[in-house]
């Protein structure tokens, strides 16, 4: 996950290295100083678990946001979900890779339309660097095109666009079709490009591929669409100790303990923070063994002590939706 943006470096004309005058947040309304959020749950329509999880996490918690895996096999669950919850803030997790083991989906642009994102099985790949390797951008566009047009076609306009495992800032080549079919379409695409404090300092990210981020978000914001100002990415490597896997208890101590930190750490600003939360079945660890971190998260979102220490610190909750609303205003 750490990757996210180590691996990005668009190849277009930037200016010098600069500091915005403004966070986003002001531009779209928000008061100066203050920590707006976003508390975006990924992987909906991944599977039962992560359906149940995310719906948890935004009717009985603090979550606000979530993003859906389209080429999934529960995606229509999660979608009749939100057609009966028209105000849930709900985008897509553009996904081009297919991590598990024995649990995998293939494009929805079929293999004949997009063969350099298929594996021996047919399915998308497993990492990163093996649609780096063999897909093309032209593809990328392709199968990015194909899961807006599966959302469109069950009657679920998303609210935004982000990307599953970050493939699509993984070449400038595919970031470009991201931001591209974006403006085009009109859907806001996540991208931090403001003080990006915590890219900086969590992901190592250097001040030349800061300021890069900066550029394409001017181009996002003149565009009429949205900007981030900071994204914080870290909670799947919040790992749950053995010892405690077992106890709810100790996970939710343990997980609220470190969202509570984070937001402590937030600057000034529209920052989105990433989570997966999940409900784990006796399923799950079939798909995969990522079932306490994921299972954290939802019980730190459902838990008051962390609701409390949102207020306590000040914290605005804000969602893609709104955020688009402001911009449009601004027009």
């Amino acid at each position: 996950m750490k990757n996210l943006f180590l691996l990005f470096a668009l190849v277009v004309n930037f200016c010098n290295a600069q500091t915005l005058d403004s966070t986003y947040a002001v531009k779209l309304g928000y008061p100066k100083g203050a920590k707006v959020l976003i508390l975006h749950v990924d992987d909906a329509g991944m599977s039962f678990d992560s359906n149940e999880g995310t719906i948890a996490a935004m009717t009985k918690g603090v979550a606000n946001s979530c993003s859906v895996m389209m080429p999934c096999a529960w995606v229509p669950g999660f979608v009749h979900f939100l057609k009966d919850h028209k105000n849930i803030d709900a985008g897509l997790h553009l996904t081009l890779t297919s991590e598990w083991k024995d649990y995998r989906w293939v494009p929805l642009a079929g293999k004949a339309a997009v063969p350099g994102l298929t594996d021996s099985e047919g399915n998308l790949w497993r990492g990163v660097a093996d649609v780096v390797k063999n897909g093309s951008a032209d593809e990328v566009e392709k199968e990015i095109r194909a899961q807006i047009d599966r959302a469109l076609t069950m009657g679920f306009t998303p609210t935004h666009m982000d990307s599953h495992m970050g493939t699509l800032f993984a070449t400038p080549a595919f970031l470009e079709r991201y931001v591209k079919v974006g403006i085009e379409k009109k859907i806001p695409v996540m991208l931090p490009g403001g003080h990006n404090t915590l890219i900086q300092s969590e992901m190592k990210a250097p001040d030349a591929q800061v300021q890069q981020l900066r550029q394409i978000g001017k181009i996002l914001w003149s565009n009429g669409l949205p900007v981030l100002d900071d994204l914080h990415n870290e909670s799947y490597d919040w790992k749950i100790a053995d010892n405690i896997s077992n106890d709810d208890k100790k996970i939710q101590s343990f997980k609220t303990r470190k969202y509570i930190e984070a937001i402590k750490s937030l600057k000034p600003g529209l920052t989105m923070m990433i989570m997966h939360c999940t409900a784990p079945t006796a399923v799950f660890p079939y798909i995969s063994n990522s079932g306490p971190v994921r299972k954290g998260d939802l019980l730190a979102m459902t838990d008051p002590a962390f609701k409390n220490a949102l207020i306590k610190e000040g914290i605005i909750l804000t969602t893609w939706r709104e955020l688009k609303e402001r911009r449009d205003k601004l027009k």
